[in-house]
């Protein structure tokens, strides 16, 4: 595969892809990588996206925490960006309030996601960066179950997006999780204190099943989890299949080679 300008880590929940974005970190420590939660120029997962006057509400309304949200706020024109889920803080109620501001969860209207999504994705000119899920996981969850997108809604999108990007140089690296089920058990597993509380899947299956379309379909649980990730997953293979093509390198979960598949 050689050298990209920019690489983006795709693939479900599980798949492994911040091992994955740490490996390829280490193989080019001269790029820059972006994980959830940071500031990114085209991605806004874990990040409040706030006016300059809701900006001046929010540091109001916590003034104790005022300088730790002006030090993890960045201004990007008439917006303010505030990497929230980054201030640790035992303020009650803090995060659930910025959860608020962000672009995720249907908090904004179907086309105004779409267009702040694709116009971030137009200003951006990076070189040397490191993706992590900036392409699929986190719109691909809105538009499912909270914008209740159809498939079909969700290919024009990345058309859309696909053409945005056509004159950028990067490579989607998008893990593929065969067993869903499987790799499900194991980050239960990996997610949970020492205690063995579970701290990841109660949160995955809150998130799941209060959605609009989760509630629709009674999705519920595991089994809700499986319907969903299944269907998300045919839907992503119809998107590198149909739209991304040569962009996207598609290889098994946790069992590629970096130097022989990725030729890095």
């Amino acid at each position: 595969m050689g050298h990209f300008t920019n690489y983006f880590v795709e693939g479900l929940q599980g798949a492994g892809k911040s091992t994955l974005v740490g490996a390829l970190s280490a193989k080019l420590p001269e790029y820059k990588v972006f994980r959830e939660g940071d500031y990114s120029p085209v991605e806004l997962a874990w990040c409040a996206y706030v006016t300059e006057t809701q900006y001046g509400e929010i540091l109001a309304r916590y003034p104790a925490l005022e300088q730790e949200i002006v030090d993890k706020t960045v201004f990007e024109d008439d917006r303010r960006i505030i990497c929230y889920t980054q201030i640790l803080t035992d303020v009650e109620g803090f995060h659930k309030d910025l959860e608020r501001y962000e672009i995720y969860n249907g908090n904004v209207a179907k086309d105004l996601f779409e267009n702040i999504i694709l116009s971030r994705y137009q200003k951006w000119n990076g070189t040397g960066q490191i993706f992590e899920c900036s392409i699929f996981q986190n719109i691909i969850e809105n538009q499912m179950l909270y914008l209740m997108m159809t498939d079909e809604e969700i290919l024009d999108f990345y058309r859309k997006l696909e053409q945005v990007l056509s004159g950028k140089p990067y490579k989607m690296i998008y893990l593929d999780v065969e067993d869903i089920f499987g790799t499900i058990q194991v980050i239960r597993k990996e997610r949970s204190d020492d205690e063995g509380n579970e701290l990841w899947f109660p949160l995955m299956i809150r998130y799941l099943e209060d959605s609009p379309y989760g509630k629709l379909h009674s999705l519920r649980g595991m089994d809700g989890l499986l319907m969903h990730l299944g269907r998300r997953k045919k839907l992503e293979h119809r998107i590198i299949n149909e739209i991304l093509k040569d962009r996207a390198l598609v290889v098994k979960s946790k069992e590629y080679d970096l130097v022989g598949e990725m030729g890095l």
